[in-house]
């Protein structure tokens, strides 16, 4: 997918509705599937209240203004105002701080770059959730049209998750251009239900009142207050809202929620309200009670579909992530494939593919139930909510300069909201809320693990290199004999010699007759400017220096780059080339500030991630390894 920022050049036209489409497919898919499972939560759930009119209306103000106050207002109004070049998301947020606080006046942007990667950590335990409750809830709508299919609800589920997952590696494109329409359907759906229902019971508008939602927590107290937990899951999707803007810019994800997500959600929760206000007993399924008994096949066909589409953009939101955690040096190199010569932002990771799967699958057969899932569901998104309110506060302060009391002002309006949800859903942690915490906290681990083992293993490795002037200084009074061809040696430090050139020197005693020192240079921005993307230079014949750079939302092709570049008149070809690359043997030691098991998982990690053959896509036949022993 070519980047562009839509704010640059505004979409107008058929640009416009193409993406407003595309954003209805992917931004939307988990957002819109609420309906199937959190109006049901609210009355039926494990902290379920009376389905009487008074608290019906006060749910349903209390959904409806979520939506407003939450969703537009603080997500498509302000949070979206936050991207880094048109990139939203927790990384590219924590970049753009990040790169505020080399400005000794916004230092303290460094905390808040911890916050954002935890947040980021958070998402994968929601990314595991998302699917096994969206499509639980859909296939549960089985049990309703007959319950011949009790028992085989779980069965059907996995097999739906296990399929997704398969597909994977074939790449969404195709798929991809299909969603867009199938949710439109989707939506329409969801309000054409709504609005028949609340024909026959049209005193449900009474809701749009905010009296009611006060009214319901007065009259509740405590009861009321833990209901939170299941209104909150109307808005479960809106972090998809930032962390997919840079696909398709504001606007066009504007206009599709003001102009049917928005108006399709209300629709069918007042049809919902609707029906339990006339038939309380409904509260067991309403979404399905709503269609007429010959529709419920079709539509939980079109739910699983819907649900499915919901999924899809979860794990392709995974597999971003990691790919910008990669860049960025918080996670290890790992396989990540392309799946589309068009499109760069079409990838596969297998890793992450894999152990999503596993535990989807484990999450079904241990939750049982949509009803059980939704008790573990949300205590991630709302810590992440609150995360982001800091994060947008820093972002007000340092990036937008706003005064100390305006921003302070909004972080407040903000956070009044975001800690309500987040109490009410932390009472669900001794239901199954621990599980995304868990996988959040295992995930942050890992993150800071990463980055602060490679900063020692530099550290480790600075102790011994030698200055790049002070070895050409050397070689003008001792050169070794030359050998014909080019030599590639990569390196992290552009100033120092690389540790595999001086190996090669002491145990070859040749050197090639074109020697290039290669720094691949990952920038805080999603794009590197094709402009700025090469940087070589001669330093001494035969030595060149060459700087190649990439943005955290690009995947490095090492090869690629060099056919374009000349080097003494000659161009790179790979069949004459020899890429040369280090490789330490780790041993974790007790010395130094970083405890022992972090280091010996830093190891571990190493030993295991994918080699930078693979990761920069070298020849494989053109690479030579020369490695040393390092304690840590």
């Amino acid at each position: 997918m070519t980047h562009t920022t839509a704010e640059n050049t505004p979409p107008k036209g058929k640009v416009l509705a193409t993406l407003t489409l595309g954003a209805l497919g992917v931004v939307y898919g988990d957002i819109g599937t609420s309906p199937l499972y959190a109006m049901r939560e609210c009355f039926h759930g494990p902290n379920g209240i009376e389905a009487d009119p008074a608290n019906v209306l006060g749910v349903l103000s209390l959904i409806t203004w979520s939506l407003i106050l939450v969703v537009t207002v603080k997500y498509l109004l302000f949070v979206m105002r936050a991207d880094n070049e048109g990139e939203g998301g927790m990384f590219a947020l924590s970049a753009l701080l990040s790169r505020a606080a080399k400005d000794s006046r916004f230092s303290r942007n460094l905390k808040f770059v911890a916050l954002a990667l935890f947040g980021a950590a958070l998402f994968y335990g929601d990314g595991m959730i998302t699917p096994a409750i969206s499509v639980l809830s859909a296939v549960e709508g089985l049990e309703v049209a007959t319950p011949f299919f009790k028992p085989y609800v779980i069965p059907i589920a996995i097999a739906i998750l296990v399929g997704l997952f398969l597909f994977q590696r074939r790449g969404t494109g195709r798929v991809g251009a299909v969603f867009g329409p199938i949710t439109v359907v989707w939506f329409i759906t969801l309000a054409t239900l709504g609005v028949v229902s609340v024909v026959e019971t049209p005193e449900v508008f009474e809701a749009l009142n905010p009296v009611h939602g006060w009214r319901f927590f007065t009259h509740n107290g405590r009861r009321g207050f833990l209901v939170l937990g299941a209104v909150f899951l109307v808005i479960t999707g809106c972090e998809a809202l930032y962390a997919d803007m840079g696909h398709f810019g504001r606007r066009p994800i504007r206009l599709a929620w003001l102009g049917l997500v928005l108006p399709s959600l209300l629709a069918n929760y007042y049809g919902q309200g609707a029906l339990v206000l006339r038939d309380p007993a409904s509260v067991e399924n309403p979404f399905y009670l709503l269609a007429p008994s010959w529709a419920v096949y079709p539509l939980v066909f079109l739910a699983t579909v819907a649900t499915v589409i919901a999924s899809q953009a979860v794990i392709s939101g995974a597999f971003s992530l990691t790919r910008q955690a990669v860049q960025l040096g918080y996670l290890p190199r790992l396989e990540i494939r392309h799946t589309s010569r068009e499109h760069r932002g079409q990838i596969y990771v297998p890793w992450v593919n894999w152990t999503l799967l596993v535990c989807v699958v484990l999450l079904v057969l241990g939750f049982r139930s949509s009803s059980n899932l939704a008790a573990a569901y949300g205590i991630a998104v709302a810590t992440d909510m609150v995360i982001t309110s800091f994060l947008v506060f820093a972002t007000a302060r340092s990036v937008w300069h706003w005064n100390r009391a305006l921003a302070g002002l909004m972080l407040v309006a903000f956070l009044v909201i975001d800690i309500a949800f987040f109490g009410a859903n932390a009472m669900k942690i001794p239901q199954g809320g621990y599980f995304p915490l868990m996988v959040g906290a295992a995930m942050f681990t890992l993150l800071i693990t990463w980055k602060q083992g490679r900063a020692l293993l530099y550290e480790r490795m600075a102790a011994g290199m030698l200055p790049i002037k002070d070895f050409l200084e050397s070689f003008s009074r001792s050169r070794p004999t030359q050998v014909p061809g080019t030599a590639v040696f990569m390196t992290g430090n552009p100033g120092v010699v690389p540790h595999a050139l001086l190996h090669n020197l002491k145990h070859n005693k040749v050197l090639h007759e074109r020697v290039v020192f290669l720094n691949v240079v990952t920038e805080e921005k999603p794009y590197a400017a094709e402009s700025d993307r090469l940087k070589l230079e001669r330093l001494k014949e035969p030595f060149w220096r060459l700087s190649i750079h990439y943005g955290f939302m690009e995947s490095p092709d090492i090869v690629e780059v060099l056919a374009g570049i000349e080097v003494d008149g000659k161009p790179f070809d790979p069949m004459d080339t020899s890429f040369f690359l280090g490789r330490e043997n780790l041993i974790a030691t007790r010395r130094g500030r970083m405890r022992l098991w972090r280091k010996k998982l830093f190891v571990f990690i190493s030993r295991n991630a994918v080699g930078a053959t693979s990761f920069f896509r070298l020849p494989p036949n053109r690479v030579v390894e020369l490695g040393q022993q390092l304690e840590l």
